[in-house]
């Protein structure tokens, strides 16, 4: 479907968006800083857009992370970094059209509550999400002297999506439901599909454990590395094939179904 919308819409996508977004925040920064009173004319509050605000439906995305610049620094370097990756490795449509479900799913859910602000930082996290999502193992150095893999701190901010989600108010839910709905429209059939092979998986590993002491709990049927020879590999196991088959992410996509 979207190869199909690219071909008839594609020439009206907006590239390098990520810096574009980026470079609106370092203004509104500047312009918050010296003007304070801006800072609450900006954020989108749906009854002061009935009220004739329109401008709130998208200078709310301009608003910075934060009003400290070296914090704000570093939430941009990242957000430059795994953004333009991402349009690079998906094309500026289908990037533009991630950001843009993200958006009016969240402008939208907005006017349930329309006197509640809306902010933009959970839709931008998305975009960190998407690039862990699909780079599990890329290094980040934090404050770019500590080495940590991206999935990790993907756990972490889905954890802290998910105590936002249940103790937060109607506008904080609806908020965080709507910013990741363009993940799961991008990677939803994907996380099914790993979460139906990672069940199979369970059952199957529980059942050689007990039939004696594994010398291995994961093993590519084509190559035959296991994740004692290469623990960094991720493995993963077909639910298209019959009985407890395990592939490395190198073969998972490209393997006879037995």
């Amino acid at each position: 479907m979207l190869s199909k919308l690219e071909r008839k819409f594609g020439r009206y996508a907006v590239p390098n968006i990520t810096l574009i977004l980026i470079m609106g925040q370092v203004l509104m920064f500047i312009a918050v800083h010296s003007q304070p009173a801006l800072f609450e004319n900006m954020w989108l509050v749906p009854a002061k857009v009935m009220d004739g605000d329109i401008h709130r439906l998208f200078t709310f995305m301009i608003m910075p992370p934060t009003t400290h610049l070296l914090w704000a620094f570093f939430f941009w370097y990242l957000f430059y970094l795994v953004g333009t990756a991402l349009e690079v490795f998906w094309g500026t449509f289908r990037y533009n059209v991630f950001l843009l479900i993200g958006y009016l799913a969240t402008v939208v859910t907005g006017f349930v509550t329309p006197d509640q602000p809306v902010t933009n930082s959970f839709l931008e996290g998305t975009v960190f999400l998407a690039f862990a999502y699909l780079n599990p193992h890329f290094e980040l150095r934090l404050m770019f002297i500590l080495p940590v893999r991206i999935k990790w701190l993907a756990m972490f901010a889905w954890s802290m999506y998910l105590l936002r989600f249940v103790g937060g108010s109607l506008s904080v839910k609806l908020t965080i439901a709507a910013s990741v709905l363009n993940f799961f429209v991008f990677f939803g059939s994907d996380v099914l599909y790993r979460m139906k092979s990672g069940q199979r998986h369970m059952a199957g590993q529980a059942k050689r454990f007990a039939q004696r002491p594994p010398e291995y709990f994961h093993k590519c049927e084509v190559c035959g590395i296991t994740d004692k020879t290469d623990p960094k590999m991720d493995f993963r196991y077909c639910s298209q094939c019959s009985g407890d088959h395990g592939y490395c992410t190198d073969h998972i996509r490209d393997h006879e179904h037995v």
